[in-house]
Protein backbone atom coordinates (compact mmCIF):
# COMPACT_ATOMS: atom_id res chain seq x y z
CA UNK A 1 0.00 0.00 0.00
CA UNK A 2 1.41 3.52 -1.10
CA UNK A 3 1.14 6.10 1.69
CA UNK A 4 2.60 9.64 0.85
CA UNK A 5 6.08 9.70 1.79
CA UNK A 6 9.49 10.77 0.63
CA UNK A 7 8.79 8.24 -1.92
CA UNK A 8 5.57 8.58 -3.28
CA UNK A 9 3.93 11.75 -3.81
CA UNK A 10 0.49 12.27 -2.46
CA UNK A 11 -0.24 11.84 -6.34
CA UNK A 12 1.12 8.41 -6.52
CA UNK A 13 -0.54 7.32 -2.90
CA UNK A 14 -3.61 4.98 -2.24
CA UNK A 15 -4.55 8.09 -0.47
CA UNK A 16 -5.69 10.32 -4.08
CA UNK A 17 -7.66 7.62 -4.87
CA UNK A 18 -10.02 7.64 -2.16
CA UNK A 19 -12.71 10.88 -4.00
CA UNK A 20 -12.88 8.39 -7.49
CA UNK A 21 -14.39 5.63 -5.62
CA UNK A 22 -16.32 7.99 -3.22
CA UNK A 23 -17.76 10.17 -5.89
CA UNK A 24 -18.32 6.31 -8.21
CA UNK A 25 -20.24 5.10 -5.14
CA UNK A 26 -22.25 8.51 -5.05
CA UNK A 27 -23.47 8.47 -9.12
CA UNK A 28 -23.93 4.64 -9.02
CA UNK A 29 -25.63 4.14 -5.24
CA UNK A 30 -25.52 0.63 -4.14
CA UNK A 31 -23.56 -0.76 -6.92
CA UNK A 32 -21.51 -4.22 -6.77
CA UNK A 33 -17.91 -4.47 -6.20
CA UNK A 34 -17.45 -5.64 -9.79
CA UNK A 35 -19.88 -2.93 -11.25
CA UNK A 36 -17.93 -0.16 -8.98
CA UNK A 37 -14.21 -1.71 -10.75
CA UNK A 38 -15.95 -1.46 -13.92
CA UNK A 39 -16.70 2.42 -13.49
CA UNK A 40 -13.23 3.39 -12.33
CA UNK A 41 -10.69 0.88 -13.47
CA UNK A 42 -9.09 3.24 -15.69
CA UNK A 43 -7.84 5.36 -12.99
CA UNK A 44 -6.07 2.81 -11.04
CA UNK A 45 -2.68 0.88 -11.78
CA UNK A 46 -4.04 -2.98 -11.01
CA UNK A 47 -6.92 -4.58 -8.75
CA UNK A 48 -4.78 -4.13 -5.71
CA UNK A 49 -4.50 -0.80 -6.05
CA UNK A 50 -8.13 -0.61 -6.31
CA UNK A 51 -8.88 -3.11 -3.44
CA UNK A 52 -6.29 -1.33 -1.24
CA UNK A 53 -8.30 1.80 -1.37
CA UNK A 54 -11.58 -0.02 -0.68
CA UNK A 55 -9.92 -1.75 2.43
CA UNK A 56 -8.89 1.79 3.60
CA UNK A 57 -12.34 3.70 3.31
CA UNK A 58 -13.68 0.90 5.33
CA UNK A 59 -11.55 1.09 7.82
CA UNK A 60 -12.07 4.69 7.85
CA UNK A 61 -16.17 3.94 8.03
CA UNK A 62 -16.28 5.80 4.76
CA UNK A 63 -18.43 2.90 2.84
CA UNK A 64 -20.27 -0.28 4.21
CA UNK A 65 -20.38 -3.20 2.70
CA UNK A 66 -23.70 -4.99 2.91
CA UNK A 67 -23.10 -9.20 1.89
CA UNK A 68 -25.75 -10.30 1.86
CA UNK A 69 -26.65 -8.01 -1.12
CA UNK A 70 -23.36 -7.93 -2.35
CA UNK A 71 -23.21 -3.85 -2.37
CA UNK A 72 -21.40 -1.49 -1.19
CA UNK A 73 -23.04 1.88 0.04
CA UNK A 74 -21.55 5.13 0.83
CA UNK A 75 -21.35 6.40 4.17
CA UNK A 76 -22.49 9.83 5.09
Amino acid sequence: MKFPNKLYSYNESIISKFPIILNAIENHSDSTILDLYSSVSSKFQNTSEFLDALDCLYALGKIEYSFDPGRVHNVI
